[in-house]
């Protein structure tokens, strides 16, 4: 299993960046993607991005351009820069980390809230 968490969540106006962490402790080895997930007030658990160990990125149209996911091996750490921030961006992300099967690895932490004001 694997412990992931979070951080670097605050309050932005909108067109502002934001650079936020997800830290990954236990069985990393079997760590093959890392991805960052939100979930806005009232609504389900969305995809944001994700990479892989061989670093191929991949995005949700909604934040294509303006969002880009990053890792350090080293530390364990998936990042995600935030830029050109949008109201809608408003959610609390959540990291977690796949097999390579796909299999989720971790658990869903307490995530980071990220605020975006107009």
């Amino acid at each position: 299993q694997v412990h992931l968490v979070e951080s670097g969540g605050g309050l932005v106006q909108a067109g502002g960046s934001l650079r936020i962490s997800c830290a990954a402790s236990g069985s990393i080895s079997s760590i093959y993607a890392m991805g960052w997930y939100r979930q806005a007030p009232g609504k389900q658990r969305a995809y944001v991005a994700s990479i892989t160990s061989g670093n191929s990125t991949n995005y949700a149209d909604s934040v294509k351009g303006r969002f880009t996911i990053s890792r350090d091996n080293a530390k364990s750490t998936v990042y995600l820069q935030m830029n050109s921030l949008k109201p809608e961006d408003t959610a609390v992300y959540y990291c977690n980390v796949r097999g390579r099967l796909g299999q989720l690895l971790g658990d869903w932490g307490q995530g980071t809230q990220v605020t975006v004001s107009s």
